[in-house]
């Protein structure tokens, strides 16, 4: 990246984090069960909700309690179940349209980040009528308030139940982008560990560790606080005090409340002080192969701390200590050393793979240029990149360039190595 680039980009971060502490930041209020919410609704005089999920969640009936309380207070639920792995546009104007055709007053999104986010874009299209979600993207864009919105999140890790933050995919272009306004951020959030109890075991280890790089990334950026560097170093101790146990048993309710509130604290974290490359990358492979973003971000987070280099061993070396993997009297080379290992011993144990198949070479400076644009100048990440550099983390994780790199102890060099025996081969 040139030196002017470098400058605008660390200007506006520093710009952001100056405002940082007058911003109207807000938590959303904590609930510990589904079946406090009809009490709640009827309190606000509230008589129809729209409740926005996925067929899946649904069709294992983990809706069902919550669809019963509401019927049994008299409330009305409707029902929209058609969201997607990342949400489209598609499905959020559905849902909208369904909210206004049935004089809904307050939506509940009830799943993943996707079904949270679908909530959140649905609101913000009720909220301005005449404005499309691609105009929303970026910052500050959404202004009006909210229907009340509640999140009810049935997997440990996005954190989406606390976040100002919605991200999209275009339905047409597969553009996938991140809306961002405080309005965003729930008015309740519901931790309940019943709602992620029959989870699969991938999808607890990919989530959790979804979690786990949004605590990273806000912990080792450039625009923390006090309060989330906590927040993220207690949410990166529970993750590594629960996450092999709710993964080895979904029935394990301490671990699993555990990993609700440290996705919570995670997302709380991230919210203010950003997140990072590894969600970039992430966020367009989501968009272009449909990657789960938990999977895509747990594949993903070592490749792009290793590639951040000595800049970020102090930190890591804190998170190592919180982690129990290293002690505080380890020097921070060995303490960042330690964080890395543990994180790729949590891939192995967790049988996160290492490669995301769906990547083609032919894509990636395309796909690079999108997560270059996402991250600069928004997220303040320890180094600065361009989309030239950016492309090394896709060739890390393609299925032939790990094989060329697998005995590399850095695979970001993998690219340079599948480009050279392309080049010997040809």
């Amino acid at each position: 990246m040139n030196t002017l680039k470098k400058l605008y980009c660390r200007t506006f971060q520093m710009g952001l984090r100056a405002v940082l502490p007058v911003l109207p930041y807000r938590s959303p209020e904590l609930l510990r069960s589904v079946e406090e919410l009809p009490a709640l609704f009827q309190k606000q005089q509230i008589s129809r909700v729209l409740l926005i999920t996925d067929a899946s969640i649904r069709g294992f009936g983990i809706t069902a309690p919550l669809e019963n309380a509401l019927k049994q207070a008299g409330i009305r639920c409707m029902v929209y179940d058609r969201t997607v792995a990342n949400p489209t546009s598609a499905n959020v104007e559905e849902a909208r349209m369904l909210y206004l055709g049935t004089g809904c007053q307050a939506i509940i999104g009830f799943g993943g980040g996707s079904s949270i986010d679908c909530a959140k874009a649905v609101g913000a299209r009720i909220a301005k009528p005449r404005q499309s979600l691609a105009h929303m993207e970026g910052i500050l864009k959404v202004h009006h308030k909210l229907p009340p919105l509640v999140a009810i999140p049935t997997t440990a890790g996005t954190g989406s139940e606390a976040t100002l933050a919605a991200v999209i995919t275009d339905s047409e272009t597969r553009h996938k982008y991140p809306i961002n306004d405080f309005p965003l951020i729930p008015h309740y959030a519901v931790l309940d560990p019943e709602v992620t109890r029959t989870l699969p075991r991938h999808v607890t280890a990919t989530t959790g560790m979804d979690a786990l790089t949004h605590a990273v990334e806000a912990y080792i950026g450039r625009s923390t606080t006090k309060e989330t560097r906590e927040d993220a170093l207690e949410a990166v101790r529970l993750i590594f005090a629960n996450l092999d146990r709710a993964c080895a048993d979904g029935n394990d309710t301490a671990a699993r409340r555990n990993m609700l509130h440290a996705a919570y604290l995670a997302g709380s974290a991230f919210s203010k002080s950003y997140i990072g490359y590894v969600h970039a990358v992430a966020h367009s492979l989501g968009g272009r192969y449909n990657v789960p973003h938990g999977l895509a971000n747990a594949v993903l987070l070592p490749y792009v701390l290793e590639a951040y280099g000595p800049k970020i061993n102090g930190k890591l070396h804190r998170l190592a200590v919180a982690a129990g993997v290293a002690s505080a009297s380890d020097t921070p080379q060995a303490g960042s050393r330690a964080f890395l290992r543990a994180v790729r011993d949590m891939q192995r144990r967790l049988d996160i793979p290492k490669t995301i198949p769906e990547i083609r070479e032919e894509d990636i400076p395309a796909l690079a240029r999108t997560a270059e644009h996402e991250a600069n100048p928004l997220y303040p990440v320890p180094v600065l990149m361009d989309a030239k550099k950016l492309e090394a983390f896709y060739y890390s994780v393609m299925e032939d360039a790990y094989e060329a790199g697998r005995n590399s102890e850095n695979r970001v060099g993998a690219a340079s190595v599948l480009r050279e025996r392309k080049n010997t081969a040809g």
